[in-house]
């Protein structure tokens, strides 16, 4: 699903926030070039290495997101992750921009919602619920080196994330060469640790990427 963001940079006079809007800008007219194909075939591979993922595999609970459009896709895994019998909550978006919980019942319970989203119907969990879940996963359009997560604006997912207890294995879903991009920085952003695109799963921070 698309973040589940405001439509606009909350903090439009901050530093970076022009280029951030124009990195978006970019990387959503790539993303809008992309074939049905090679979405499918994008959101089959995530699927396979993140249920392969360690982290994954011993996870109790695990926050996720239902993507729409061109995202990579994450119904191959939304499907695994209750195959393997986790606890999957998803996120429901309110009226501030911030983000709700409610757990997955599948596919057949996702509802329309605001801005084109599909959220759950089931009960509400309450903001704090993704400090219970052992990894996030996140949307993004981008990623850098330090795992500085370029989003589309709202700062709904760093909100999110500074709900995440340290040592939690959060990671982003992207497309290959949406990894390892030189993204603006600003005060509210939250890093995450990992990036998981179609060629496998990317670990973040100093020294992670050669040169």
């Amino acid at each position: 699903m698309v973040a589940p963001q405001m439509p606009s940079d909350p903090f439009p006079g901050s530093a970076g926030a022009a280029a951030k809007l124009a990195l978006r800008d970019q990387l959503l007219t790539r993303r809008n070039r992309r074939s049905l194909a090679e979405v499918g075939a994008c959101a089959r591979a995530i699927a396979t290495h993140l249920l392969a993922a360690p982290e994954v595999r011993r996870a109790a609970t695990v926050a996720a997101y239902v993507s729409i459009g061109n995202e990579p896709g994450t119904g191959h895994l939304l499907d695994g992750l209750e195959e393997a019998g986790k606890r999957v909550i998803l996120p429901v978006l309110l009226p501030d921009g911030d983000l709700d919980w409610a757990p997955y019942r599948g596919e057949g319970t996702l509802v329309p919602a605001r801005r084109g989203l599909l959220e759950p119907v089931s009960e509400r969990l309450g903001r704090d619920a993704v400090a219970t879940a052992d990894v996030v996963l996140v949307p993004g359009l981008a990623v850098d080196p330090d795992g500085l997560r370029l989003g589309r604006g709202g700062g709904s997912y760093d909100r999110a994330l500074a709900r995440v207890p340290v040592g939690t294995f959060t990671c982003v879903l992207l497309y290959d060469d949406e990894i390892g991009l030189d993204v603006p920085a600003e005060p509210h952003d939250r890093p995450v640790v990992a990036a998981a695109g179609p060629a496998g799963i990317r670990v973040l921070g100093p020294g992670s990427f050669p040169g």
